[in-house]
């Protein structure tokens, strides 16, 4: 049976994702940013007019089938005008800008145009156990962009994209049913199972307590009194009120109150990141006394500006992979640690029981089991795969991360050469490649210490890799917290890569991806973005699961400082990329 679809059609197509999930679960498999990292950020701007030159055709085309609520073609969350702490509003949507750098755009293509494939990327929602002993929220002290005022209702949040996604009636562009939904890694913060469990009750369904430690309370650094934090419930000054930062009695005790999920109706596959492979994002694993502090009840809140710079630069220097440095100040700071209830719930969790935990069929939800893993990966101790996105179209999901240590990737020699031979194989099909890491953040050789004799190869040897593969389309990912896309011309064929922001920074988006037969030698990829079903506008007296989930965009939009930068440009957002048919 034929996987193409009209882009006439209308009907939504749930026994055919059925069918899709069952088959995923025999799918071919080998069965197998850090916050210090520098990364832009921004607040959306308001809608611009696309920018000509040769990254952009500067065609600015209305989308053709009328399916744009709910995404950014329609509207945008954006601060209003003003200083200081700035409340949000509605602004115009994005409009779409054609970008044809690797093929022609040709008119009469909308009318002629077959669905192959339509599928979500959420990527980097680093859902965060506020309370954690081994976060590193004093680095606050030397840079403001190392801790969040939001970091307590990353839960809620996450569970409004889902229904987000869940309310989207078709793919914007085709009027196509959607296939199935894909993250693209850091999917917790801090290496810890509470995350872990989070995570996946959001995106399987269920009910969540988004608390750890005392049951009663909350025990972080939003109510230490230490002035670096936003203390949402104090009437003492501190750094974000300064700034205008509301006082909202019963903040914390709304942030730790039960959430519930209805999970992800689509098929959803999972790919992994460093912050889910490494405490915090990365640390290598094997520090006995790092895990013990992770699970223990002191807990560091305050570090002097220099002691926090030091420590910042060991982590983005990459001079501290095992975490020695902070293990060492940690114990020299013991007494002017606090007291918090321990949980060995908090503890971190190793790559093999990311993949087991995902396996649970307590996870399953719309499914496949595993979503994406196998029992080969639980076996092998790997985390890479695929998975059929459509009949004509094949998924491949990356391990980028490197567990020497280091947020930045890396890829290992049998896992590229997997990589090789599965391309090769299916040929015949389009193969869209997902990852955590782009093509400029694997710059980590680090060596694997489960595989100290296996050479580590950077970004440019995964990009020309793929550029020998005409059947590769795009090269899906995150890591990087801002929309970015990019044109790659290979020696046999041209792909486009996709990098889309986190959830956990403002402008807090997800993508949605259409592959097209424009049956005139091109292929297209339709890109939008799209936010959570929260409304723009908050209400500080609503501390309701939606109230918080609108408040967790509005704290982000205010949380830093530097400029517009996270949204990309107009052809980084909602577009129509070409590339030639092979």
């Amino acid at each position: 049976m034929s996987r193409t679809r009209s882009v006439t059609s209308s009907v939504l197509g749930v026994d055919r994702r059925t069918v899709l999930a069952a088959t995923a679960a025999v799918s071919v498999s080998a069965g197998v940013g850090y916050a210090l990292r520098p990364t832009d950020s921004a607040a959306a701007p308001a809608a611009r007019a696309p920018e000509a030159g040769p990254q952009a055709t500067a065609l600015a085309a209305a989308p053709s089938a009328p399916y744009i609520q709910g995404t950014t073609l329609a509207a945008v969350a954006a601060p209003r005008p003003g200083s200081g702490y700035r409340r949000m509003g509605s602004a115009p949507g994005w409009g779409r800008v054609v970008r044809g750098e690797l093929a022609a755009p040709r008119s009469g293509r909308a009318d002629r145009r077959t669905a192959l494939a339509a599928f979500v990327q959420l990527t980097d929602l680093h859902l965060i156990d506020s309370q954690h002993p081994l976060r590193l929220e004093y680095l606050r002290a030397a840079s403001e962009i190392s801790w969040r005022p939001h970091e307590a209702l990353t839960v809620q949040g996450a569970v409004s994209l889902v229904e987000r996604v869940n309310a989207l009636r078709a793919a914007p562009v085709t009027g196509a049913p959607l296939d199935c939904a894909v993250t693209t890694g850091d999917n917790t913060d801090n290496n810890a199972r509470t995350e872990l469990d989070w995570y996946l009750t959001v995106l399987s369904g269920g009910r969540i307590t988004p608390n750890s430690g005392d049951p009663r309370h909350y025990e972080g650094v939003q109510n230490s009194g230490v002035p670096l934090y936003w203390q949402p419930g104090s009437a003492s000054r501190d750094a974000y009120t300064r700034r205008g930062f509301p006082r909202i009695d019963g903040f914390l005790a709304a942030a730790i109150r039960e959430v519930r999920s209805p999970g992800l109706t689509l098929p959803w596959y999972s790919t992994v990141g460093n912050h889910d492979a490494m405490p915090l994002g990365c640390y290598a694993h094997g520090d006995s006394r790092l895990a013990a502090y992770a699970v223990g009840g002191r807990k560091l809140m305050d570090l002097s500006p220099a002691e926090a710079a030091r420590l910042q630069r060991s982590i983005s220097q990459d001079r501290d992979p095992r975490g020695t440095v902070l293990r060492d100040l940690l114990d020299s700071r013991r007494r002017a640690m606090r007291a918090v209830t321990p949980d060995e719930r908090r503890a971190p969790f190793t790559p093999r029981e990311y993949v087991r935990a995902h396996l649970d069929p307590a996870y399953r939800g719309a499914g496949p089991v595993g979503h994406g893993y196998t029992r080969a990966n639980l076996e092998a101790g790997t985390q890479y795969y695929t998975f059929p996105i459509t009949e004509k179209v094949l998924g491949v999901s990356l391990d980028t991360t490197d567990p020497g240590g280091h947020y930045n990737g890396s890829i290992g020699t049998a896992q590229l050469t997997w990589l090789d031979r599965t391309l090769r194989t299916h040929r015949d099909l389009h193969v869209v490649v997902f990852s955590h890491h782009t093509g400029s953040s694997m710059s980590n050789t680090r060596p694997d210490p489960a595989r100290p004799r296996e050479r580590r190869h950077q970004g440019a040897e995964l990009v020309a890799l793929l550029g020998r593969h005409p059947n590769v389309v795009a090269w899906v990912n995150g890591h990087i917290h801002r929309n970015d896309i990019t044109p790659h011309r290979g020696s046999a064929g041209s792909f486009w890569e996709i990098s889309t922001a986190s959830h956990v920074e403002f402008p807090q988006l997800a993508r949605i991806v259409e592959l097209v037969d424009n049956a005139d030698g091109t292929l297209s990829l339709h890109t939008t973005l799209i936010e959570s079903a929260a409304p723009h506008r908050t209400d500080f007296g609503d501390l309701s699961q939606t109230g918080l989930a609108a408040l967790y965009r509005e704290l982000s939009a205010n949380a830093r400082p530097d400029g517009a930068r996270l949204s990309g440009g107009p052809g980084d957002r909602n577009t129509e990329l070409l590339l030639k048919r092979r």
